[in-house]
């Protein structure tokens, strides 16, 4: 069975694709040194972000295990649900409205699979072990001491990134005081704490070191929705074929010759191994390094940058040259991406620090006292999402009702609960009706922290 080679991809005659091992060009030029400024920043506040804390608090936690997550220092727990609920559709919308007028730029420039493997991965492969075509005779050569010594060195530093990295990702999942404990106690007090970082270590080895660009065309469910959400308003990393076509070697005085010269550079660079000549295709994550090639043999041979450049389907037609332009689509995204913002600002500042739930006590009735009052008994069970110890007091919205305290709480320690019983009571001459909704506020530092609200049952007073 025969192979026929195009570029860096490999097809067998029975038509089954077989993958064929990607040798990148080193990229350089304007839009790669930007993309490193992004990349290399995004990758600061990475590895700094879980170590930031804010009144005691991690700038950022996703503690998935006991179901905690601390954002900019404020901590959300399953009570919250319906703030991460808004969030969650904000981001959905924000991907979906830059991906329909940007592109996947975010896959290009921000994607932590994409920062890792160009910025890091790759280029500590080319210290070692050459540019592309030096990488492709090392691999393809015989058997000697300096390339196994060259495959040790890289893979070990590899794998010695990987663990680092997992770890970085454990301290977002559990913070870095437990990972710091996992790290400093002995190993059988943490078993599990252990075989997750050593999961998560070979997880990521595997990916960077082999698995690679199949993340991007293959893995991620982002890559394979694009072309639903790409229209022909989209700006994409795009080949203007009416300028380029029919390419060819340079000639002198060609005036039928496009400006493309076939010198397959766009190919060489791309990190995902496609010919952006051949249109938009699913596998190209915009990270702009044919552009930057491209526009390196443009200015060489005398012509006008950006054969390869940001462009919609429209802007390479005809049609869409001189037609009106349409951003409806855009606007209604980005009107629907403010709204929702405003609504998750309003549930992120009004969110009480103090979590309440209050409940009849179970079987109970009311109690008519010799004093002339009438008294119900109500359970309350209290969640601390301040982020420090804090104390309450519980007080009736109504001056006629007044709070006697069961047992007598009045502390809630850091990401603590409580739960206590208290009596409300009432004259029975002030009684109106058999059941009446009634409020209560929890109080601390003077300032009315949660207002809960119940029923207060009593025969009514006859006058």
């Amino acid at each position: 069975m025969g192979t026929v080679v195009d570029g860096n991809s490999a097809r067998t005659n029975s038509g089954k694709e077989k993958r064929q091992w990607i040798y990148a060009k080193k990229p350089g030029g304007k839009l790669y040194n930007y993309r490193q400024w992004v990349g290399y920043s995004l990758l600061l506040f990475l590895f700094i972000a879980p170590f930031i804390k804010i009144n005691g608090n991690p700038f950022l936690m996703f503690n998935i295990i006991e179901r905690k997550f601390s954002i900019f220092g404020s901590v959300f727990y399953p009570q919250d649900l319906h703030i991460f609920v808004f969030g969650m559709l904000i981001m959905m919308v924000g991907i979906v409205l830059f991906t329909a007028v940007y592109g996947r730029v975010w896959c290009g420039w921000t994607c932590p699979q994409t920062i890792f493997m160009e910025l890091i991965f790759r280029r500590i492969e080319y210290l070692i072990e050459g540019d592309w075509i030096q990488q492709r005779k090392l691999n393809e050569g015989p058997d000697s001491d300096a390339r196994a010594w060259k495959k040790v060195l890289k893979h070990t530093i590899f794998l010695a990134i990987s663990f680092f990295i997992s770890n970085i990702f454990l301290a977002y999942i559990i913070g870095v005081d437990a990972l710091y404990k996992i790290m400093t106690d002995p190993v059988d007090q943490h078993i599990i704490g252990f075989a997750s970082i050593i999961v998560f270590t070979l997880a990521f080895y595997a990916v960077f070191a082999y698995v690679r660009e199949i993340v991007c065309t293959t893995l991620c469910p982002y890559g394979r929705l694009q072309g639903v959400l790409l229209d022909e308003k989209s700006l994409t990393v795009a080949y203007d074929v009416n300028r380029g076509e029919p390419r060819g070697k340079l000639k002198k005085n060609d005036t039928e010759q496009g400006d493309c010269i076939d010198c397959k550079l766009c190919i060489h660079v791309c990190p995902t191994g496609i010919d952006i000549r051949n249109g938009t295709q699913l596998e190209c994550v915009n990270c702009t390094a044919c552009i930057d090639a491209c526009d390196t043999v443009m200015d060489k041979i005398g012509k006008p940058k950006r054969l390869i450049g940001f462009y919609s389907m429209d802007d390479l037609s005809e049609e869409g040259k001189t037609g009106k332009k349409n951003n409806t689509r855009a606007i209604a995204y980005s009107a629907i991406l403010v709204v929702l913002t405003i609504v998750f600002g309003f549930l992120l500042f009004s969110r009480s620090e103090i979590d309440g739930r209050l409940l009849r006590a179970t079987g109970s009735s009311y109690q008519l006292r010799e004093d002339g009052k009438v008294s119900n008994l109500y359970t309350l069970e209290l969640l601390n999402k301040s982020g420090k110890d804090i104390k309450f007091d519980i007080e009736s919205v109504d001056d006629r009702i007044n709070v006697q305290m069961v047992n007598n709480i009045h502390d809630l320690k850091k990401e603590g609960s409580a739960k206590l019983s208290f009596f409300l009571l009432m004259d029975k001459g002030e009684i109106a009706q058999y059941k009446q909704n009634v409020k209560v506020n929890i109080i601390s530092d003077g300032k009315v922290k949660e207002t809960l609200k119940t029923t207060f049952i009593a025969p009514p007073s006859k006058k």
